[in-house]
């Protein structure tokens, strides 16, 4: 199953948890230093849903929470 939302074409994305040690400037210490990025992925709220199409067909498709929210498909 691929994890991409049929309808605003929503995918996982890579990115990285960055971690810091150190106290803040602001917070009276000297600054905070990079120890370690870990690479991650941000993966979208998808939802296995039936979808009434705009032919009259109804199909089970994976849709993200935004776009149902949205109002862009119609539950069947």
């Amino acid at each position: 199953m691929s994890k991409i939302c049929a309808v605003t074409g929503k995918r996982p994305v890579k990115g990285g948890r960055i971690i810091r040690k150190g106290l803040t400037k602001k917070s009276g210490g000297i600054g905070t230093s990079l120890v370690k990025v870990t690479p991650r992925k941000f993966k979208p709220n998808l939802q296995r849903i039936r979808v009434k199409l705009p032919s009259g067909q109804v199909k089970r498709m994976w849709v993200s929470v935004k776009a149902i929210k949205a109002g862009k498909v119609q539950k069947a």
